[in-house]
């Protein structure tokens, strides 16, 4: 079988920040504004995350995931340019997402994402509308799209599935326990987090339905760093894989952008997954940092 080539990428927090009404302003919001434009600003900028898209493209993958926080602060009028961007990054049936909490950042527009995006997380069953979680399968693949996107007071960004989805990720997964199909988990936060105020607060029930059912990959964002975690499933070790915001310069502990690159055989009765890490380096040159095999 011919190696399939997954490309990651997440948190591109788009610039720049549309123009704010008061109005728009209240609660959460202000917060995030103000954040922006004192700090975030700088180190979240376009050039940085078109310079990695173009060398992303050079690589030529067969399918593209991007795990969320598309944009800063949830303001309607920054919806439209995201949409002009994913465009930018593939045709739906070449690019999934998923949200981050950052893209359902306030009650008001936690659902503009879903509206927005639509066709780049549609399942694969037709006819049905977009829910969580969706299956896509590309090759020998199956994207598995869970939402831990939710709103959160000042000053937090946790997330959260909810049973409702457990329930059903649960069910996806006893069914594609038994095909033979690759299967990679999408969420945006990491399964493991040491702060309190960054953590999926359910992610000891996700962890438990991995024990039971596994899957090959999970991808995720959120912390902004390169990072490898390891957890049980029924077959052995996940490889659960986080990557840095695709739009940053290298600041304080935060890694300049980079994407994953992930080729996927199935050789010998068995699945193989090599990880190559690419990401920017001085004058936004895109680079190949290192090369993992995973399985």
């Amino acid at each position: 079988m011919m190696a399939f080539t997954l490309a990651h990428l997440s948190d591109p927090h788009l610039s720049p920040l549309p123009a704010a009404r008061f109005r728009d302003l209240a609660g959460k919001r202000a917060l995030g504004y103000l954040n922006w434009t004192r700090n975030r600003h700088k180190y979240h900028r376009r050039d940085v995350l078109d310079a990695l898209l173009a060398d992303l493209r050079a690589q030529r993958p067969d399918h593209i995931a991007v795990t969320g926080d598309l944009v800063n602060i949830a303001l309607d009028a920054e919806f439209a340019p995201a949409q002009a961007w994913l465009r930018s990054v593939g045709a739906p049936d070449e690019v999934t997402v998923i949200p981050g909490n950052h893209d359902a950042y306030v009650r008001a527009t936690r659902h503009r994402f879903v509206g927005t995006f639509a066709e780049y997380l549609r399942g694969d069953a037709a006819g049905k509308p977009v829910m969580f979680p969706f299956v896509r399968r590309r090759g020998p693949i199956a994207l598995i799209g869970v939402s831990s996107a939710v709103p959160t007071p000042p000053l937090m960004a946790t997330g959260r599935l909810g049973r409702a989805q457990l329930d059903a990720l649960d069910r996806i997964l006893a069914q594609l326990s038994g095909e033979q199909a690759f299967r990679v988990l999408l969420v945006h936060h990491p399964l493991k987090s040491e702060s309190r105020v960054k953590r999926l607060t359910d992610s000891k029930a996700l962890r438990a339905l991995l024990r039971r059912h596994g899957v090959e990959l999970i991808l995720h964002g959120h912390d902004h760093i390169h990072s490898t975690m390891w957890f049980e499933g029924p077959g052995g070790k996940i490889p659960a894989i986080g990557v840095p915001s695709a739009s940053a310069l290298a600041h304080r502990h935060y890694p300049a952008a980079a994407y994953n690159l992930f080729s996927i055989a199935r050789e010998g009765g068995a699945w193989r997954c090599e990880q190559t890490v690419r990401g920017v380096g001085d004058g936004l040159r895109v680079k190949e940092l290192r090369r993992v095999q995973l399985i």
